[in-house]
């Protein structure tokens, strides 16, 4: 049964909702290249966090205020729908015209606390891909860089001890520099290699990291209850493809039987850490993900679904413009995209 977020109800005297007043010609543009049914496209979005304010450090980082105007236009233009139904829909070649799905990564607290009540407000449902084992007081290897660095005393930086060399961080460009390049020489260690590095950043720099940057069980079971998909993003949220064959089926696995552990139902839906075909994850990954029961899963190959699109390799994208017109314009492109897959 098929699974839509209805508005709120309107309380008496409160404003009307007017179609933002370029919906009308965005609809007529997208029916040309998504018209439902056979030859129909799929846009799936990707979002991470959905901060309360704009981040001085990240200032293209997604705000609510930023937040809430692209889904009153996503709402305006698309049909959007649950991943889920989506998927059903391709197989059976009958989506809707304009077809749109949204997702999130990762599992931030704030998806819960901030991007909730505007999905609400809109009625629009999404799929929360969540890395198990940062839930309750876990935080990413990533974001421990990030804040390390964001609060890192002084102008300078010397990392020279770890072979990480000095970093000048008297700006916010700077640290923002200095974030980048620390995480690119991170990104592809092992697991093991990477935590030790990242802690012994940690002993250099006087900074304790938040703890509660990530969701907690009962904020998972929030969105669960509040008609929002969980799925599985592993355990660690590691890059399948620098992994043993076992490790990884177990990383996809686990990942998997803990979040339905916690909403008690049934995780059908997967997200590739980092989600590069043929670099972030192999042939090998599509068959465990096919073997432990998901329906299907989503990369981060950017281009738009079609009925022919393989369902455990579903294409994502994140439009970055600001204003609908823009926005829209951006849809259309990422619809014509050649789409990649191991």
């Amino acid at each position: 049964m098929q699974r839509y977020l209805t508005h709120p109800t309107k309380r008496p005297g409160s404003p009307v909702n007017r179609e933002p007043r370029f919906s009308l010609p965005s609809r007529a543009l997208l029916n040309l290249f998504s018209p439902g049914g056979a030859r129909s496209r799929l846009s799936i979005l990707i979002y991470h966090r959905v901060l309360p304010q704009s981040d001085p450090l990240f200032p293209a980082e997604c705000d609510a205020q930023r937040f809430d105007a692209e889904m009153g236009w996503l709402k305006a233009c698309f049909s959007v729908i649950p991943l889920s139904d989506a998927v059903r829909g391709l197989r059976k070649g009958k989506l809707p015209p304009r077809a749109a799905c949204v997702t999130f990564d990762d599992g931030y607290a704030d998806n819960a606390e901030v991007a909730l009540p505007i999905l609400q407000k809109y009625g629009i449902p999404v799929t929360v891909f969540v890395a198990a084992n940062f839930l309750d007081g876990g935080r990413m290897w990533n974001d421990t860089v990030i804040e390390l660095i964001r609060g890192a005393p002084g102008d300078s930086l010397d990392l020279a001890g770890i072979d990480f060399g000095k970093f000048e961080i008297g700006t916010i460009p700077q640290r923002r520099h200095a974030i980048s390049r620390l995480l690119n020489k991170l990104k592809y260690l092992s697991m093991e290699s990477r935590q030790a590095m990242v802690d012994a950043m940690s002993a250099i720099i006087p900074v304790v990291p938040s703890r509660a940057l990530m969701m907690t069980s009962g904020q998972v079971r929030t969105l669960h209850n509040a008609g929002m998909e969980i799925g599985g993003h592993t355990v660690n949220h590691p890059i399948l493809a620098r992994m043993e064959k076992d490790a990884a089926y177990a990383e996809i696995g686990n990942g998997k039987e803990i979040l339905e552990g916690i909403i008690r139902a049934p995780v059908r839906l997967f997200a590739y850490p980092n989600g590069k075909p043929g670099r972030d994850y192999l042939a090998d990954h599509v068959e465990m993900v096919k073997n432990l029961g998901f329906d299907a899963a989503v990369s981060t190959a950017g281009g738009a679904a079609t009925t022919g699109s393989d369902l455990y390799q579903l294409p994502r994208f994140t439009p970055w413009d600001r204003g609908q017109v823009r926005f829209t314009l951006r849809m259309v492109q990422n619809m014509l995209r050649t789409v990649e897959r191991v």
